[in-house]
């Protein structure tokens, strides 16, 4: 088969490879769609490996039709088609994905565009199961809310019965509103701190899901209400922070960071009970028009460098960026 490979310059070239092999309890999926993650690109920079014994080619989601069942195979056929949570392969002609990573598409989905929903649902999913229900008004603050994650959490807090504020550019506001944010704050202009403060009479945001990391931590704290939950999931404006603990503990805060792709594939924790979750509670939202994947912009798989330079660029889309074969 065909797959995009990087080199150590992270130069891409659309080559030839090895065709992928279903294991025991795997499936091969002939690829229609991958979506672009910024771990990709992190990647390809050379500063995000894929887990160990994972495939080096890019792409942590895909949709597709499953054209090979593995030994062991049970409830899935050749034909049917799905999206799929990878570790890594999605940049390719075909892919070999274990059945407990698997997601059928949704009534109502086009089979390319279900390639955005694995990796964001899963995501925000695991950012969002614990917190507690919310009391009526209850205020949960997204930040990047423009993105391919954003996008998606917005509308799951709201499905969940969140009141939703969002960060996002001031190009973006509209399509923050039409997903649900009540509050969209233009981050280059606006203190989100007094944003928030404001639309909640002082009482702060009961969840916050933070993309930003050390640049953001002090302010999401000021953002904060009593007993609330921040929970980072990316670090795009770094890593190290210094916190005062007591601070945290007057505040009664839970800070929580998560991360999907290096969950293991199954047992506690693992990506099979991250798809199983979804499956079950989230899924069915999608096919009676409750939830929807929010695609920005649709690039030919063998052009994934300019997809590249689109998401990395001021006039990246709103939503996920999708590679068709």
């Amino acid at each position: 088969m065909k797959a995009m490979q990087h080199d150590a310059d992270g130069a891409m070239t659309w080559t030839e490879v090895p065709d992928p092999v279903a294991a025991p309890g795997e499936v091969i999926v002939e690829i229609a769609a991958a979506a672009v993650n910024r771990a990709d690109l992190m990647q390809r920079a050379g500063k995000y490996p894929p887990p160990p014994g994972e495939s080096e080619i890019l792409g942590l989601e895909c949709s597709g039709t499953i054209v090979v069942l593995g030994e062991g195979v049970t409830g899935w056929s050749v034909g049917d088609e799905v999206c799929a949570l990878l570790a890594g392969g999605g940049y390719a002609e075909r892919a070999a994905v274990p059945t407990t990573q698997l997601l059928p598409v949704p009534a109502g989905v086009p089979l390319a565009e279900a390639a955005a929903l694995p990796e964001a649902v899963c995501t925000v999913w695991t950012a969002m199961r614990d917190l507690p229900a919310p009391e009526p008004g209850d205020l949960a603050l997204v930040h990047g809310g423009s993105g391919g994650i954003g996008t998606m959490a917005i509308q799951l807090l709201r499905a969940a019965g969140w009141r939703v504020a969002t960060t996002a550019s001031a190009r973006h506001h509209e399509l923050c509103r039409s997903l649900g944010a009540e509050l969209v704050i233009d981050y280059r202009a606006d203190d989100f701190v007094e944003a928030v403060q404001s639309a909640t009479e002082g009482r702060g945001a009961g969840a916050i899901l933070d993309v930003i990391g050390a640049d953001y931590l002090d302010r999401n704290l000021e953002a904060l209400a009593l007993d609330g939950t921040l929970t980072v999931i990316a670090v795009q404006g770094g890593t190290r922070a210094e916190v005062d603990l007591r601070r945290l503990m007057q505040r009664r805060v839970t800070l929580r960071a998560m991360t999907l792709r290096a969950r293991p594939r199954t047992g506690r924790g693992s990506k099979a009970d991250v798809i199983a979750q979804v499956r079950e509670r989230i899924w069915p939202g999608f096919a009676v028009g409750q939830l929807r994947p929010v695609i920005g912009a649709t690039v030919p798989l063998v052009e994934a460098d300019r997809a590249h330079a689109l998401m990395g660029s001021a006039d990246a889309p709103g939503g996920k960026l999708l590679l068709v074969r």
